[in-house]
């Protein structure tokens, strides 16, 4: 996808965090920086103002029509029911037409009416995700992630995810230097898995919660060691059940698969900024061989690790 021209099209309802969102992250001017800017444009069914959710109105100059040559399409959050005929219609044609569409939160009912999510992976908040998989059917939905892209056609959870989202687009488009000085900019993290689960009892432990929290940043300074659930159960003084259990309570994951992806996400990192052989990568990451390194990189992202290299590092060709 060549990222040029991106449109937002609002309509009765919609909530105005997901439209900032949108705004925060393509409609800001960023050149000063060295950073792409976009030709961004708000448009609006008819020229009458727009109702939010949140009782003030929005009123654009622009039309639906100016979906139909954009390279991004993107739906803010809003209600399930009652959306205007033309949202899904032009939606629908803007994706024929080559566009990437993107809903944010629950946008995706948005998609989905433009028949858009069917057999495809989705995803939208976690209390709307049943009443999406309800209403259509077709559509593969996932509960437990941040955000989805398939076929051009991009959802995220609530709130903050869609920032997520929004970087992992800029990211795919201009590589991890431009999407990594943008989060910068907006003072968040530069880059969150879009398989990262959605909703938890406890995102982050906090200090002093059976030692978990201190485990987890020894681990994190320890990954080339060999890391059992036994021995990390010794270490916060539990057995290895109870060890196991208040794990997954606390981080939404057992222990073998948040270190398994804590190892990849340190690999990532090397691989964007560095130059060191694979080999070495493996071993510091610690996956040990470069074979093992393949094959669970390959299993989280989706990619190997030089096709990686070559579209996100950050130091110029890679040797």
């Amino acid at each position: 996808m060549t990222l040029r021209k991106i449109v937002v099209l609002i309509y009765p309802g919609m909530r105005p965090f997901e439209f900032g969102i949108a705004c925060e992250a393509f409609g800001i001017d960023r050149s000063d920086d060295g950073l792409p800017s976009y030709h961004f444009v708000v448009a609006s069914e008819t020229a009458e103002p727009v109702p939010t959710s949140n009782g003030f109105t929005i009123t654009a100059s622009r039309r639906f029509d100016e979906a139909l040559d954009a390279d991004l399409v993107i739906v803010s959050a809003g209600p399930e029911d009652g959306l205007p005929a033309a949202l899904p219609a032009t939606l629908a044609a803007a994706h024929a037409g080559g566009a990437a569409v993107m809903g944010l939160c629950t946008g995706a009912y948005a998609l989905g009416a433009a028949g858009l999510l069917d057999g495809r992976r989705c995803t939208t908040h976690w209390r709307h995700a049943d009443a999406l998989a309800a209403r259509f059917p077709a559509a593969q939905v996932d509960p437990n992630v941040l955000y989805v892209c398939e076929d051009r056609v991009y959802t995220s959870a609530g709130t903050a995810a869609g920032l997520d989202l929004c970087l992992h687009v800029m990211r795919t488009e201009h590589g991890a230097r431009v999407a990594n000085a943008v989060a910068r900019r907006m003072v968040m993290p530069a880059h969150r898995a879009g398989g990262q689960a959605q909703y938890i009892e406890a995102p982050v432990p906090p200090t002093g919660s059976d030692g978990l929290a201190e485990l987890m940043d020894a681990l994190l300074a320890e990954l080339p060691a060999e890391h059992t659930v036994n021995s990390m159960a010794a270490r916060v003084n539990m057995s290895p059940r109870t060890f196991a259990r208040r794990f997954a309570e606390a981080t939404g994951t057992t222990p073998h698969a948040w270190l398994l992806r804590q190892r990849v996400l340190f690999a990532r990192r090397q691989l964007e900024a560095g130059r060191e052989p694979i080999e070495l990568i493996a071993r510091r990451s610690g996956f040990g061989t470069a074979a093992l390194l393949r094959h669970h990189f390959q299993r989280h992202t989706g990619v190997a690790p030089t096709a990686y290299r070559r579209a996100f590092s950050t130091t110029g060709s890679p040797v």
